[in-house]
């Protein structure tokens, strides 16, 4: 399938992603509990500026401000008729930032997971989940995303359930679970896992990988397990910019700028084509990311022991696969920043 991502991966070796959503919408105004997907209608500029800081840091692609998009996510603030307006309008605003760029600038819109727990666990079923999806999806679709972008997934069978939905629009797609259980997901996914559950899909995506997560070392050591099971898809490391930690009051990420830069050369290094930061992760992140990532090519790719080194400690003794077990020295260095 031809599309605006596929065409930008012939042509460059690496793409620069955005950063966070809720961290720049916090510094905004946005109140915690409040629903970001609101501000594409009630704080269009804001929106826009979020889409603008990214392409204005070099970012190759962004994502749409839709992550809690669905019916699902929007009921809990009384927007659940508003699917489609929120997701149109989202992307609109991005499609505008984009198309006077003057560069090629990939607007993927987000999907974040419903919320909900799937049968048979819980009692959302394949086909309610495929609706809602569809329903996002062709909002975005709608709105002119490129892409649909689905992230922080932890559940194999909402994975699924996306990938059918994005079929059903006809659009080309991106997927990323979030492994921030000691190396897994919340439902106990690892990276090998995704990485074969992605070839069994009859509508696989354009890329596929991890975002958020519990820290820079801790998704490179994901990405190297993507990167052993051998897929020639291209992989996305998008990366939370550091350790969050409470102070006055605040969430606040440990990250500096210099070490994103760090990041995103080793997760270049480590097989990442697509690399981006989440949460924590601003324009000043993304313009040493940027920097880092045009001033050398691909390297070896780092060990374990030169990404803690670099990084910082990972936060648990291995990647859940059972086979890399960290060595308990790995776990106990003190974070280079």
């Amino acid at each position: 399938m031809t599309n605006a991502l596929s065409t930008l991966l012939e042509i460059v070796d690496v793409i620069l992603a955005d950063g966070a959503t809720g961290t720049n919408l916090f510094n905004m105004g946005l109140q915690s509990g409040d629903a970001p997907e609101l501000w594409n209608v009630d704080a269009p500029d804001k929106i826009r500026a979020l889409y603008q800081g990214s392409v204005d840091a070099g970012s190759d692609l962004f994502l749409t401000n839709t992550f809690g998009g669905t019916s699902a996510r929007l009921k809990l603030h009384d927007a659940q008729n508003r699917v489609t307006e929120l997701n149109r309008i989202g992307a609109e605003l991005g499609r505008e930032v984009a198309d006077k760029a003057g560069r090629p600038i990939v607007v993927a819109g987000s999907v974040g997971p419903t919320g909900e727990i799937m049968e048979p666990v819980g009692s959302l079923s394949h086909a309610e989940a495929v609706e809602m999806f569809h329903e996002q999806a062709e909002a975005l679709k709608a709105g002119g995303a490129d892409v649909l972008w689905l992230e922080t997934i932890s559940a194999p069978e909402e994975f699924r359930a996306a990938a059918e939905a994005f079929a059903l629009a006809d659009m080309p797609w991106c997927g990323t679970m979030s492994f921030d259980t000691a190396g897994r997901t919340m439902m106990g996914v690892t990276s090998s896992d995704l990485a074969m559950i992605v070839e069994t899909l009859p509508n696989p995506p354009v890329a596929f990988g991890a975002n958020c997560g519990t820290g820079a070392s801790d998704i490179l050591r994901t990405v190297l397990g993507f990167a052993a099971q051998g897929s020639e898809r291209p992989l996305i490391s998008k990366g939370n910019a550091g350790i969050p930690k409470y102070v006055d009051g605040h969430i606040h990420y440990d990250g500096t700028p210099e070490l994103m830069g760090q990041y995103a050369a080793m997760a270049r290094d480590a097989g990442a084509t697509i690399i981006g930061g989440c949460c924590g992760t601003m324009p000043a992140h993304l313009r040493k990311m940027r920097e880092a990532l045009d001033s050398g090519q691909r390297g070896d790719r780092p060990t374990l022991d030169q990404i803690t080194s670099a990084l910082g400690p990972f936060t648990s003794a291995s990647d859940g696969t059972g086979d890399e077990a960290v060595p308990e020295r790995r776990t106990r260095r003190r974070r280079r920043a």
